[in-house]
């Protein structure tokens, strides 16, 4: 019973010397990085508090062991606690750029892989019907998968001219497909190509105005690409006069993609603005930060 006693005391007092270590050191990196005038606040206050309980000696021994702790070590345990603190922010920071790479990469991979598969078809279908058409046709698929791989390998460094470039040959591919039923007009300066634009993000556009807007329409119409700066903005617009979009609606996998990356790459500087013009048809807006190039 008496050992038992004994290893319960033992294990109390090993508990509280414990307990005491971590107290003076919560207590050491308090002094380190607290000002001058705060510490000398505390003594006063101390001296004031214990003074009216006629007990100032706990108030000396707090004075004389803070001060020496500031003077001796105090600038050294700072610069650590300083150094730690800046690799943790490092830490976290490089944690949330990978994350956001993985994030952007999943998105990125949900873009229609649909129209691939449906492009081979339309090769091979030409192939039996009109070969030099499916000629074309294959330089245009292979001008497409030039532009579009080191991109997606590219960690989303892209430009404008360079999305433009790769929505030229896209659409190529569609008017082979559309006929007759798909006109196209790009109206972007050509000072506009080096300014920094998301990967992808126009194909997706005009993959949802031709979707969603120009097949369903029998007569089919027209795509407009534009771009222009506003102040520090950067707006690039695709348009189109085909059935429309109904406004109230959940937006579809493409613009919520969209929308997500502007959040991810941007935060609250970024927006994709949806309206319907007077005329008809409907006009999709990304609209970011404006840079006249690509940061190195």
């Amino acid at each position: 019973m008496q050992a038992s006693q004994f290893n319960h005391l033992l294990d109390f007092v090993r508990a509280a010397v414990e307990e005491a270590k971590k107290l003076w050191w919560l207590f050491f990196d308090w002094v380190a990085v607290v000002e001058w005038r705060q510490l000398v606040i505390t003594w006063f206050l101390a001296f004031m508090a214990l003074g009216m309980l006629h007990t100032p000696e706990p108030a000396v021994w707090y004075l004389m062991i803070s001060f020496g702790v500031k003077v001796l070590a105090g600038g050294k345990r700072r610069a650590e606690l300083m150094a730690r603190e800046a690799t943790v922010k490092a830490d976290v920071a490089n944690l949330e750029r990978r994350l956001t790479e993985a994030q952007m990469a999943a998105l990125q991979a949900q873009i229609e892989p649909h129209f691939l598969f449906n492009t081979l078809a339309l090769i091979g279908q030409l192939i039996e019907t009109d070969p030099p058409e499916a000629a074309r046709v294959h330089q245009h698929l292979i001008d497409y998968l030039r532009s579009t791989l080191p991109q997606m390998r590219a960690g989303g460094k892209s430009t404008l001219g360079k999305q433009v470039e790769l929505s030229r040959a896209y659409l190529a591919i569609m008017q082979a497909r559309m006929k007759e039923r798909l006109a196209v007009r790009v109206e972007v300066p050509s000072f506009l190509d080096s300014a920094p634009f998301p990967p992808m993000m126009l194909q997706t556009l005009i993959e949802n105005s031709i979707k969603h807007g120009l097949e369903p329409k029998i007569e089919g119409g027209t795509v407009v690409i534009q771009a222009h700066v506003e102040g520090a903005t950067l707006h690039v617009d695709v348009c189109d006069d085909g059935v429309g979009i109904d406004l109230h609606a959940d937006d579809g996998v493409g613009l919520t993609n969209i929308r997500e990356r502007l959040q991810l790459l941007y935060g609250s500087q970024a927006e994709l603005v949806i309206t319907m013009p007077p005329a008809g048809g409907a006009c999709a807006s990304v609209r970011i930060p404006y840079k006249m190039m690509e940061d190195a």
